[in-house]
């Protein structure tokens, strides 16, 4: 198995550079395109939800770690910090809704099985399994 991880800093943009890793991976495991998509457009969401949702500000850094096994994809978005003070200047989530929202429900179409927490830290994390069932 193996396991990589990146520290992203919170700031919207970077989001697509965590894209790119992400799909990356995914591919050199043997997933094909549609399911690279999946988990590509899955983690961004994820990276989106933690950095930012519920916050005044988006995090200063998050981890996205995947540990990559014969058959599945484990890819954990994790908050790092214990404040959110990169500034928003579009504040792109006034309208969220709270519960329930779009972003989990992504999320959770496209991924096998996904699991939302808080670690020992208290830091909230996303964790998603994506199976490669070709």
């Amino acid at each position: 198995m193996d396991k990589l991880s990146l520290k992203i800093p919170g700031k919207p943009e970077y989001i697509k550079g965590t894209r790119l890793f992400i799909g990356s991976v995914a591919a050199n495991a043997g997933f094909d395109i549609e399911q690279c998509e999946d988990l590509k457009t899955a983690v961004a969401e994820a990276c989106k939800n933690i950095s930012c949702h519920g916050s005044d500000g988006f995090s200063d850094q998050y981890e996205v770690s995947c540990e990559v096994d014969t058959h599945q994809i484990t890819v954990t978005v994790t908050d790092l910090c214990e404040q959110h003070s990169v500034e928003k200047v579009n504040k792109p989530c006034d309208n969220c809704p709270t519960e329930g929202n779009l972003s989990l429900f992504i999320i959770r179409s496209l991924v096998n099985d996904v699991h939302f927490g808080k670690n020992n830290d208290g830091f909230k994390y996303i964790t998603m399994v994506k199976r490669n069932d070709c």
